[in-house]
Parts: structure tokens; C-alpha cells; sequence
């Protein structure tokens, strides 16, 4: 991508979802892709000048200079070629824009480049049928950064999908399309099956061994996938699914999620409680003692009650993504919210403004499913969708799990060690 937000050659032409067979000429393209930093950049990259006064002073500024030089050599390590095929994923939400660009590794893929931005595509969407303009221009800035990443990582192999809000409204179609020419990528958009299974594919891996029937979630910004498993053997097969079409964006408008009391939040619950019971009555499938039942929940809504649970001062992926938080902390983390103001959640690291009117619908979509699904703990999972496109396209080439073995000691299942990029409650 040029200064003036052009796509690249690399990048002119990305279909939603690529092909082996396309991975050569690509790779060849991306090879021509890689853009010099502005000036500005790189001034800032240069070590600064050598400066008169104490050697307090001269000690913080060489301090200083060996930060900047650390962080040379890490961008040059970042901006490295990957060993072998590299894959993108991109999921187009509701609510948020994410990409994960990776290789794979021995442990299964290692994460290389990230991207994720809270864009608010469907904001308005549930009232109007439409997307609106301010929301569409917010989010083809992000996917022009998505864009020059995978030109950037020289992406051979992606599949670049779109849910909720380009599903059902009215001009979601004009709006790919618009996606495409200004940006270069064709964007997929998946039914709803399709996503439940590749949220399935993404977090099924922090389903407990010996948990006999499990809950996975998925509380989106337009829609909440419900994918009941059980355990045959070791093998966790579907057994039903459902999509709500509702989700954190579409509840909170509704309802309003600026100044939300315990009326207006039983509300929310209310609204919700006849669809979650609906589909858990069909499907007979009871909590039963001894089979090790737990929920699994890939969101922004269930990462977040885990860090204001773990009173993260940042919010921390290592510390969120496979921990436990039990049934009674998070009716406990919903009292508190409720207690707060708007201002306050918006003060907390792990909300921040981008989602401080949003969380309590999310919680409320939450505490209806344990009410109707009594479990008393719930794993979190601060993966999703985007692992779950790595995974089955890695699979579909033979690629998962046959890369070089991470250096690192500790390995975090399908990331293969990697170190996922820093992130807090504003991109998460």
C-alpha cells in the first residue's frame, strides 16, 4: 500500500480465499511488496543525539539508545522472511476487524503478525437494516492495515471471511464489493454454520480431557453461536448448534449500554432467555455429575470478565487465554460492572471506551446461558475464529504441526510457543 492508501500491487488482487495453487505467483508478487517506513519513521528509529549535562542524565540517555537499538533489532527480527508457506486469516465481525498472520510450526502454527481494531460495522445496522457510512469508512481503514500486513508477510495462502453484519444487512453486498475495490481484498461472507465450526476448530483444543459434555460460545457483536460437544473416545464431536441473532452491539442498542441498572440488565437477560432455552431444551443435553461438564467461551465478552476478575492493570493474553473462572466469579464480576458508571468501566484496562457500553450486554448473554446451563466453571479462550481458519487451512495442505520447532521453552498449544503480539482492551 502507497502513501496515499492505494493497494499494492502485492495486495491488488486478494480473493476471499486462496488456493495452493495460487501460492507461487503470489509469494512472487509479495516479494516486491515490502514498503520503506516514512521518514518520519525512520527518524524516529535513530539514535539520538549525544546530549551536555549530568551523568544522571547521561546514564538515562544511554539507557535511551540501548532501548531504541533493542527495538531495531527486534523490528528486523519481526521483518525477517518466514521459513516456508505463510497463511492469513482475517474475520470481519460485528463489532471488530482481526487478522492473524502465522507459519506453522512442530506445536501446530506460530503467530508472526497480528492485527485486531474495534470498528463497529453494524453499528445502527439492527435499527436501520443498513451499514452506515462513518461505519464503513472506519472499517476499510482497517482493512487497508490488513491489507499491507499480509503484502508485508508475503501471505500465500488466507481465507478472509465476514459474519453478522454483512449477513443481514441490506446493502452488505455493496459493501463487499466496495471492500474490494478500494482495498483489493474479496471478502468471504460465511453462513452461520461455518462459523460455528471454525470457532469450534480454533478453542476445542482447551476443552478439559476428561470433560465429558462441553458448551463452547462465541458472543459476538451481531450474533452468539452456542456448539454443544461430547466426548467420544477422546474426540470431542459436535452434537448441536445454534446462531442467536444477537449479540453484544445489537442487545445494547436495544436496551441502551451507557447507564445499564439491574432493570435494565434483566431485561437484556429476558430478551435472550426464550432463544438460549429454546435450543438447550431441543437438544437434551443436561449437565450431569461426573462427566466433567465446563463451558468454553472465545469472545471479547468472557477475556474481558477474566481480566477484570484477575484485576489484570493491562490486559494480559498469557494470563487470560486457558484459565478457569468459575460460575460464582462471574455473577460476582457482574455485580461489580453494574456497580460501576460508564466512565468507570471506560477507566477499567480491560473494558476501555471501545467496549464500556457494550460489556453488560455481553455479561447478560453470558448469565443467561449458565442460568440455563448450570455449569460451575467456564475456560476462557482468547482465540477464535481467526485460529480456526490457520488451522483447517494448514490441515488442508498438510502443513499443521510440520514446521521448525519453536525456541521457545514454554509452548502455548497452537500458537508453538510464539509470544502472541501485546495487546490491551482497546484492540483486543
Amino acid at each position: 500500500m502507497d502513501a496515499t492508501g492505494a493497494p499494492s500491487r502485492a495486495a491488488k488482487e486478494l480473493p476471499s480465499r486462496s488456493t495452493p495453487a495460487q501460492s507461487e505467483q503470489q509469494n512472487a508478487a509479495g516479494d516486491a511488496a515490502g514498503a520503506p517506513c516514512s521518514a518520519a519513521a525512520q527518524g524516529a528509529c535513530q539514535p539520538a543525539s549525544p546530549a551536555s549535562g549530568t551523568s544522571e542524565q547521561s546514564g538515562s540517555q544511554d539507557r535511551s539508545n540501548e532501548g531504541r537499538r533493542r527495538g531495531r533489532r527486534r523490528r528486523r527480527r519481526n521483518q525477517q522472511p518466514a521459513e516456508g508457506p505463510v497463511y492469513g486469516a482475517l474475520d470481519l465481525g460485528t463489532n471488530n476487524c482481526r487478522l492473524l498472520v502465522a507459519c506453522p510450526s512442530a506445536e501446530g502454527f506460530r503467530v508472526i503478525d497480528a492485527f485486531s481494531r474495534i470498528v463497529r460495522l453494524g453499528e445502527g445496522a439492527s435499527a436501520s437494516g443498513k451499514l452506515s457510512e462513518p461505519a464503513m469508512g472506519r472499517t476499510i481503514e482497517a482493512l487497508k492495515v490488513c491489507t499491507g500486513k499480509m503484502a508485508r508477510r508475503n501471505v500465500t495462502r488466507f481465507r478472509l471471511i465476514a459474519t453478522e453484519a454483512c449477513r443481514t444487512a441490506e446493502n452488505g453486498a455493496e459493501f463487499i464489493d466496495r471492500v474490494h475495490q478500494t482495498t483489493g481484498l474479496r471478502l468471504e461472507v460465511v453462513d452461520r454454520e461455518t462459523e460455528a465450526r471454525l470457532a469450534v476448530a480454533g478453542s476445542a483444543s482447551l476443552i478439559a480431557p476428561d470433560c465429558g459434555r462441553s458448551l463452547v460460545f462465541d458472543i459476538g457483536g451481531g450474533s452468539t453461536e452456542l456448539m454443544l460437544l461430547e466426548n467420544a473416545d477422546g474426540d470431542h464431536q459436535l452434537h448441536d448448534w445454534t446462531s442467536l441473532p444477537v449479540g453484544v452491539v445489537t442487545l445494547a442498542e436495544r436496551h441502551g449500554g451507557v447507564e445499564v441498572g439491574r432493570a435494565t440488565f434483566d431485561g437484556m437477560m429476558e430478551d435472550v432467555r426464550p432463544a438460549i432455552s429454546d435450543f438447550l431444551n431441543r437438544a437434551a443435553f443436561p449437565v450431569e455429575e461426573g462427566l466433567g461438564c465446563h463451558m468454553l467461551g472465545t469472545s471479547g465478552t468472557v477475556t474481558t470478565i477474566a481480566g477484570v476478575h484477575q484485576n489484570l492493570r493491562r490486559y494480559d493474553r498469557s494470563k487470560v487465554d486457558g484459565s478457569w473462572i468459575s460460575r460464582g466469579d462471574i455473577n460476582g464480576v457482574t455485580d461489580r460492572l453494574l456497580a460501576m458508571t460508564y466512565e468507570q468501566r471506560a477507566d477499567n484496562p480491560c473494558i476501555g471506551p471501545d467496549r464500556a457500553d457494550l460489556v453488560l450486554a455481553g455479561c447478560a448473554i453470558l448469565c443467561t446461558m449458565l442460568q440455563q446451563w448450570p455449569c460451575e466453571r467456564v475456560r476462557v479462550a482468547d482465540r477464535g475464529l481467526r485460529e480456526g481458519i490457520l488451522t483447517e487451512l494448514m490441515t488442508e495442505d498438510g502443513t499443521f504441526g510440520r514446521g521448525p520447532r519453536s525456541r521457545r521453552r514454554r509452548s502455548r498449544g497452537l500458537y508453538g510457543g510464539a509470544r502472541a503480539p501485546r495487546t490491551d482492551a482497546a484492540n483486543r
